[in-house]
């Protein structure tokens, strides 16, 4: 299991193409890094909608065959990293619903941390739930309200929950979308270029392939409307303490990505100079962890004036399982992924740049990988994030608070240093870390690293968390 957080998952929908499934398709592909779980899409003609989930990734779930059988003008889609609920077909996105008055499908980014208390109400009064995602709890929401007015009944199932949500809804004549009040998670709106169809996904980098233009982020509260009639934008939810998942810029998005108004690419570029600021290195180059830690290195190089190399080779193709041979190889999990470059390392003080250090089991492997197989003389460690030390319950996958390597090592940077065998270990500062992402002017969620969480949580998330965590400890 590689040291970072999960991603989360990725969101699209598509409005005014006659191909709509096949651009939402396209979409989610370019959304995948958020989520190889599952992948779904929903699309609607105008009369009836169609619906084809499965699990693995985009290309395993479609084929040119399944999308002939998605027809319509409009289509939603998802790609899915299980942070609620556990691994399996029945919790794939999106979730399609049939009532006596309407049919409904949504696709959500997110985690509610009041979802129980929601699930056991409308259990009580009948509601009758098909999986143990708490997105379903938001469409269960939805029509339960006696209103012909979809504004209304959206907005009335989202002023109940509270959380993370970047939603994407489907009704056989309209596209829906909405964000949370704190704005935890991306959505942002595109148009099509080519006619008068309308795009809205979790990164701009989906908008790209499919050659939509980017128009803006979806606010924080709003819950937009594409029809026959265009675009309707709709202050629903009171407005909260603004709360953007900083660790977007740190790792998540996509760097050709904007998010959150300003480019991945050019925040990671500031926090690796930032870093590079904090904590020099008398070293010989900077090499990454490949991928999430490349651009960081490249501001960490410019600003120290050290050459940057690939030391570390990562292999593209490895799949989500694999055999691993009867006799024993040591750290075979990483070294099926990366591989150390001898003829870069062998006798040279490297700089190594990574995104975060969650547990620090790979990262220890990864450094005695580059001493024993690269040569390297001296391994200095360089994070672009603080020292994560709190669960996130807004939608990231992360370990229980006392597998986190902060805690499990005293709160110690050296007792980390020490298990990692690192020569040095530095990481940026919090301070550092806004000041590199939004030049220190608020607005972001760094619960992870400060235990500031903006939505309080009621103490049966942290049970639920310690049993997802137990669950995945037996997968393994």
């Amino acid at each position: 299991m590689l040291d970072h957080f999960r991603e989360e998952c990725g969101v699209v929908g598509v409005y005014g193409h006659p191909e709509a499934s096949n651009l939402a398709y396209l979409a989610l592909y370019a959304l995948q890094h958020r989520g190889q779980e599952s992948a779904g899409i929903v699309s609607a003609d105008g009369r009836r909608m169609y619906s084809h989930r499965a699990m693995g990734l985009v290309q395993e779930a479609f084929n040119e065959e399944i999308l002939k059988k998605l027809p319509g003008h409009s289509a939603i889609g998802h790609v899915r990293y299980s942070t609620s609920g556990a691994s399996f077909l029945k919790n794939a996105q999106p979730f399609a619903m049939e009532t006596h008055r309407e049919r409904l499908a949504l696709a959500h980014n997110g985690n509610l941390v009041n979802a129980r208390e929601i699930r056991d109400e409308l259990e009580e009064r009948g509601a009758i739930f098909q999986s143990t995602s708490d997105s379903e709890i938001i469409a269960h929401l939805i029509c339960s309200v006696h209103s012909d007015n979809l504004l209304e009944k959206i907005s009335y199932a989202l002023d109940q929950i509270k959380g993370a949500f970047s939603l994407a809804f489907l009704t056989e004549k309209l596209l829906a979308a909405a964000r949370d009040p704190w704005g935890f998670r991306p959505l942002v709106l595109g148009k099509l270029n080519d006619r008068d169809g309308y795009v809205v996904a979790s990164e701009t980098c989906a908008l790209d392939l499919i050659e939509a233009s980017y128009l803006r982020e979806i606010e924080p509260g709003e819950i937009v409307i594409v029809d026959e009639n265009g675009v309707h934008s709709y202050r629903a939810l009171i407005p909260q303490r603004k709360s953007a998942c900083i660790f977007e810029h740190v790792y998540f998005a996509r760097p050709d990505s904007i998010v959150f108004g300003q480019s991945v690419y050019q925040a990671r570029i500031r926090l690796g100079a930032q870093l590079a600021t904090e904590h020099p290195a008398e070293a010989d180059m900077v090499i990454s962890v490949p991928d999430s830690g490349r651009v960081a290195a490249y501001g960490y190089a410019h600003q120290i004036g050290l050459p940057i190399e690939e030391g570390l080779i990562r292999n593209h193709y490895v799949g989500r399982t694999f055999i691993e041979p009867s006799h024993s190889i040591r750290h075979f999990g990483v070294k099926i992924k990366l591989n150390a470059v001898r003829d870069v390392l062998a006798g040279k003080r490297v700089v190594v740049v990574d995104d975060s250090i969650v547990r620090g089991t790979t990262c220890r492997k990864i450094i005695t990988m580059l001493r024993e197989l690269g040569g390297a003389k001296e391994v200095h460690m360089r994070v672009s994030c603080p020292p994560t030390a709190f669960s996130c319950f807004y939608g990231v996958d992360t370990p229980t608070k006392e597998e986190l390597a902060y805690n499990a090592y005293k709160e110690s940077i050296e007792g980390i240093r020490q298990f990692i065998t690192a020569t040095t270990l530095g990481y940026i500062s919090p301070r550092g870390l806004h000041l590199a992402v939004n030049h220190n002017q608020g607005g972001y969620c760094d619960a992870c690293f400060s235990g500031d969480y903006p939505v309080p949580f009621p103490e049966s998330i942290r049970e639920k968390q310690m049993e997802l965590f137990l669950m995945e400890i037996e997968k393994r």
